[in-house]
């Protein structure tokens, strides 16, 4: 089996799902299209969870570079509207709406794997075929989705609460925890730093191994000497960095 997402957090919550189920012996990752292609070349998964879309080389990239008629049963993970779905759901290929639902997942789990188990791969690489191009043109039809920066779906106090990478001031490290500092409070979520840094992308800069600050989110620096700084947000959070993630600080300080 092969989960394919270039993001960290949408790949471990997909394993973390696949591990509920019996009987699977082998769960792959591939954190990009190129990855997947390679690995669906050369390791054959049964089952492939792909995400849609992925810089470079995206979901339909990876069908069109593997070739559908070498396509292991494919789940599509996806965040479009309806207007994707309704296609993908006319040729039998089967979705998931991120953020995925555990018991839609069970389903289209258990679905994939009928396939897989009983090798009737024949309708399902035919119907993939013929989705690509329909997708892609559904995909078209809604461009602001496509270029708005991903949000992170945070488990809060029984709920899911969205929250967009711009709305993120700082994020602090607790354990296997992070607290995602937004306005009005924190909300805790499960994930490392390194998982954050990468999720979250160039617009955050690492000031120290428990810390991550969003640029644009800085009022000023100070100087604390020995290459540390204190970090004055626009709400008045004051932040210390660690001088051994000075390089990290080189472009918001303006230091050569």
């Amino acid at each position: 089996m092969l989960i394919v997402d270039d993001e960290p957090l949408a790949r471990r919550g997909v394993r973390e799902l696949v591990a509920e189920r019996p009987n699977v012996s082998t769960v792959r990752e591939a954190p990009g299209g190129a990855d997947a292609v390679r690995m669906i070349h050369e390791q054959r998964p049964d089952v492939v969870f792909l995400d849609v879309q992925m810089p470079r080389i995206d979901g339909f990239g990876v069908i069109e570079a593997v070739g559908a008629a070498a396509m292991p049963p494919v789940v599509f993970v996806t965040a479009y509207d309806a207007h994707a779905l309704r296609a993908f759901e006319v040729h039998a290929v089967d979705y998931l709406l991120k953020p995925v639902d555990p018991e839609r997942f069970r389903d289209a789990f258990d679905r994939a794997a009928r396939a897989a188990a009983h090798d009737d791969l024949a309708a399902l690489r035919a119907a993939l075929a013929a989705v690509v191009p329909l997708v892609r043109r559904a995909r078209a039809e809604v461009p602001n989705e496509v270029s708005e920066p991903r949000r992170l779906a945070v488990h809060a106090g029984g709920r899911v609460v969205f929250v967009a990478p711009h709305e993120v001031a700082w994020v602090e490290a607790l354990g296997n925890y992070v607290n995602l500092h937004v306005r009005g409070g924190a909300l805790r979520h499960r994930a490392t730093m390194e998982e954050m840094e990468a999720l979250l992308g160039t617009g955050f800069v690492r000031i120290r191994r428990s810390a991550l600050v969003r640029a644009d989110a800085v009022r000023w620096c100070e100087p604390m000497g020995k290459g540390s700084w204190v970090l004055v947000l626009h709400d008045g959070t004051r932040l210390t960095s660690s001088r051994y993630f000075r390089d990290r600080l080189d472009a918001l300080l303006g230091a050569g």
